[in-house]
């Protein structure tokens, strides 16, 4: 069945992307009827962090987020097999003097990059900027899809791929020999190197990795967010100010920070986030499963 997606996110790839987001849009609309069990995780999460909406509102961002999602998914054969020049036209570039700015000082850099829906297309495009490292989890149910998506990230240039399973040393390596890390911890990851901090006032389970590596390598933290524009315009990533007084001394404050930032950039725009991930599914000792 993956072989069979990505022979026909290979065929879609040559539309243009207006009527590849219309198909993409309508294959969203049918996941929102057939995917019952996402649709659950991503209706339970927003009435968890959206409980002042009303559920008309929550219902309309549910239905716009899955119809975005099926524009996510037949979009990536363009990062995937598309040539440069088009990538290049179709997702700009904003604040870039942000992370240039950073690397001309000398320091290491890490792109904070959360699960919004553009994020691979993001990838690719920042992937012609620089020779960076990605962590990724090795595959185990779909090693097909992960190895594409793997793919997608590293086509351009000279990336480095880490296994999250490896540890943080060869990321640790990585930013101090000068490559940016484009780093995704906005996840729930379960229970170990993670704490419980605030999530849209939801206790989450939130890895304190961001705040580990910046202390360990003198990184500045740069985020970095691809937003998809409407009716098949293309993308943005934007790249925001090096984070001040990043890290403290404190872990689980600097978890909370990020979560803070996190819940501002997805009021900016709540269709685009990932909520078919359960966000919520590693629950401090004695509370309930949320799924």
């Amino acid at each position: 069945m993956s072989r069979l997606l990505v022979a026909l996110l290979w065929v879609l790839h040559w539309l243009p992307l207006p009527l590849l987001a219309a198909l993409g849009r309508g294959f969203g609309a049918l996941l929102f009827h057939l995917a019952r069990s996402r649709r659950h995780v991503a209706e339970v999460n927003l009435r968890l962090c959206f409980s002042e909406w009303t559920e008309a509102e929550r219902r309309a961002v549910l239905r716009e987020h899955f119809r975005l999602l099926g524009r996510s998914i037949l979009e990536r054969g363009i990062s995937w097999f598309a040539p440069a020049e088009r990538i290049r036209r179709l997702v700009r570039l904003e604040g870039k003097e942000h992370p240039d700015g950073v690397r001309a000082q000398g320091r290491p850099v890490i792109l904070l990059v959360p699960h919004f829906l553009g994020l691979d297309m993001g990838g690719t495009r920042v992937a012609m900027e620089y020779d960076g490292v990605y962590v990724y989890s090795r595959p185990k149910r779909d090693p097909v899809a992960d190895r594409w998506l793997n793919w997608g990230r590293s086509r351009f240039g000279d990336q480095l791929q880490v296994a999250r399973q490896d540890g943080i040393r060869p990321v640790v390596r990585a930013l101090r020999a000068g490559r940016p890390l484009y780093y995704l911890p906005d996840l729930d990851y379960g229970r170990k190197e993670s704490v419980f901090v605030p999530f849209f006032g939801v206790p989450a389970a939130t890895i304190t990795g961001l705040s580990r590596l910046a202390r360990l390598t003198g990184a500045a933290v740069v985020p970095c967010v691809t937003e998809m524009l409407p009716d098949g315009k293309g993308y943005v990533t934007r790249f925001g100010e090096p984070w001040a007084d990043f890290p403290s001394e404190d872990e689980v404050a600097d978890a909370a920070r990020m979560n803070r930032w996190l819940e501002g950039e997805i009021r900016r725009m709540p269709a685009q986030y990932h909520w078919v991930h359960r966000r919520f599914k590693t629950r401090p000792p004695g509370e309930p499963r949320l799924y």
